[in-house]
């Protein structure tokens, strides 16, 4: 169905895709290659919200070239949108550019398009064909997908620790188990989300920035704060720069001030109580999503880090492995029960293992939940 030179055009689109991998948000990462007679003559890739997307500014680089798109072949990386959002819709660019073939990796899974923007193209006598490297699409966008498929980000949780999987001393003392390029490997993993989270404890301990310092970016995430009864120091680093975005179980008697205090400084408080008056975590995945979040990059203490997974929060475990052992009285990475039987246990898939430096990195997927249990 799909011939050589289809695959070389569309590893293009897809590495056209990449270089919008920071700046998208809440849109897809999208690259598109526009090829006649052979030849490359446009390309292009997602620009910010509200600018030109990848098959528009592939038309406008194709004529900034001199060449004329007509019966041209356009291979885009996602399903071309049908729907009039901050721009006008992709489908009718094509269609009026009356180019010859469009090849899709994958369809566009926002209901708004979701085989729409296919149809019209096919409607118009344009060729059409999907799923050319559908993989390799859906991964880098598999933020996109998950909001559009299930109404909340993909959930990333970093941890760092030994070999035994212990994240730091007795002390509280953590810095540093793994190395330099682990660490900046890490900070590249956080510049791609589009929010970072953290939870009270993180705050309280090791007073975090929790921005993007170890690589270049042309963005910052935005920095999210769980933190149930607004107990977090209000000189905390996450508080200074661009205002985070806090969760809290009640705002009452007790915390009013501190909610009062942290809006005085443009920051947002968020009251998203569960029946223990904590924060309904599943709840705040869907608030994220309804503010565009596609990917939350979690970076949090052994016990945030347990009630994510317990709650069925997580969705795929970002693991720096540092060659060294810290010992059965050291901190651990979740805080969750042991299972009653193996059954029970979190399972998780291998997605990826790589060697960082000194470190290991480990992606690692999960497949099935920890088993919920009643929280004090």
């Amino acid at each position: 169905m799909f011939s050589e030179d289809d695959f070389s055009h569309m590893k293009r689109a897809l590495a056209l895709a990449r270089r919008s991998l920071f700046t998208t948000t809440p849109n897809p990462r999208v690259g598109c290659v526009l090829v006649k007679d052979g030849v490359t003559i446009g390309e292009g890739f997602t620009q910010p919200a509200g600018q030109d997307h990848a098959e528009v500014q592939a038309l406008k680089d194709a004529r900034r070239r001199g060449h004329d798109p007509r019966d041209a072949t356009a291979y885009v990386s996602l399903e071309p949108c049908s729907h009039f959002g901050r721009t006008p819709p992709c489908v009718n660019a094509l269609v009026e550019a009356r180019v010859a073939r469009v090849i899709a990796a994958m369809e566009d899974p926002n209901p708004q398009v979701s085989g729409r923007g296919l149809s019209i193209l096919r409607e118009a006598g344009i060729d059409v064909r999907c799923g050319l490297l559908a993989n390799e699409a859906h991964e880098l966008n598999i933020g996109f997908v998950s909001r559009m498929t299930r109404g909340r980000p993909w959930v990333r949780m970093k941890v760092a620790g030994s070999l035994d999987g212990r994240t730091g001393l007795p002390t509280g003392e953590s810095q540093w188990i793994t190395g330099a390029a682990a660490r900046a490997d890490g900070h590249a993993w956080r510049a791609r989300a589009c929010a970072v989270l953290t939870g009270v404890g993180t705050v309280r301990q090791d007073n975090p920035q929790l921005t993007v310092r170890e690589v270049e970016t042309p963005r910052q995430p935005l920095r999210v704060l769980i933190d149930s009864r607004l107990a977090s120091p209000l000189e905390a680093r996450i508080f200074e720069g661009a205002p985070p975005l806090v969760f809290c179980g009640r705002v009452d008697a007790d915390n009013g001030s501190r909610a009062d205090a942290l809006a005085a400084r443009g920051i947002e408080v968020v009251a998203l109580p569960n029946e223990q008056g904590k924060v309904d975590l599943p709840a705040m995945l869907k608030a994220l999503g309804t503010r565009g979040i596609n990917e939350l990059h979690v970076e949090a203490g052994h016990n945030l880090n347990g009630s994510l997974l317990r709650e069925g929060c997580v969705d795929e475990l970002l693991v720096y492995l540092a060659p060294s052992l810290l010992g059965v009285d050291a901190m651990g990475m979740f805080d969750i029960a042991a299972p009653a039987t193996l059954e029970n246990r979190v399972r998780l898939a291998f997605h990826a293992v790589d060697r960082i430096g000194d470190d290991l990195r480990i992606v690692a997927r999960v497949t099935a939940q920890a088993p919920r249990t009643p929280q004090s």
